[in-house]
């Protein structure tokens, strides 16, 4: 039984890969696995919970005692060392959105409405409706709030069901007292190489769930945004018309 146990535990351990999360720990109870095994789990490897009363509460009725959750809270709580602790700032109870540090510190990356330009007039979002091929983006004002120098780090919390790779890393270029872009919907078979100019390449590091750490570097004093999936897909949806804007400036 102890080796079907210990067997058992390099299995959830293997599964968890970068980090333990509130299911694995769920998982690891149901499987039987001993409590002093999962709290020496809990305490050696990187771990992102949710701990919210309502969150300690679920754990509680799927069979989580006492101890363990106590560990998960001492683990939250506590600087993580090595590999793991540049994923350990990482603030619990974001909101879904795009943050950026700041001085040690995550801040809010505030969103912009962004206008959409077809056939060389400006329209308000909710009048685009599905939109095929290459669409051009317009933000009023020269220069958006958020500033921040090189290299910059920001977290991405996705919406459920959303992968990194549907969201857009965009160069922004002045237009007057406005910032333009061009982007493209519908799809890949719709692009171009005019379609794509603005689009730049970046890459996102999980570090939970449906959380995302991306570091970007070698880019020029200017104006950027990130422009989440479905921006012009449906005048219904809230999030609809954002662009998560920011310039690089010299500090």
């Amino acid at each position: 039984m102890k080796i079907l146990r210990f067997l058992l535990a390099l299995a959830f351990l293997a599964a968890a890969q970068d980090t333990l999360t509130n299911d694995s720990i769920v998982k690891m109870v149901k499987s039987g696995l001993g409590e002093s095994l999962i709290i020496n789990m809990i305490q050696t490897q990187p771990g992102q919970y949710s701990l919210k009363p309502d969150d300690l509460v679920r754990l509680k009725e799927q069979g989580v005692s006492e101890k363990i959750m106590n560990a998960m809270v001492s683990k939250g709580s506590a600087p993580s060392s090595g590999a793991a602790a540049t994923d350990a700032d990482i603030p619990q109870g974001l909101d879904i959105g795009i943050y950026f540090k700041r001085a040690g510190k995550w801040e809010e990356m505030l969103p912009e409405v962004v206008n959409w330009k077809t056939g060389g007039v400006v329209k308000h979002i909710a009048t685009v409706g599905v939109v095929k091929g290459d669409i051009n983006g317009h933000i009023a004002g020269d220069h958006s709030k958020t500033a921040a120098g090189l290299p910059i780090e920001i977290l991405i919390y996705a919406p459920e069901g959303v992968a990194i790779t549907e969201y857009q890393l965009l160069h922004l270029h002045q237009e007057k007292d406005a910032r333009e872009f061009r982007t493209v919907t519908g799809g890949i078979m719709h692009t171009s190489g005019g379609d794509t100019r603005d689009l730049l390449p970046f890459d996102g590091k999980k570090v939970a769930s449906r959380m995302y750490r991306v570091t970007l570097e070698g880019l020029g004093t200017d104006e950027y945004c990130f422009l989440p999936p479905g921006a012009v897909t449906s005048s219904n949806s809230a999030s609809i018309g954002k662009a998560y804007t920011f310039r690089i400036s010299v500090e």
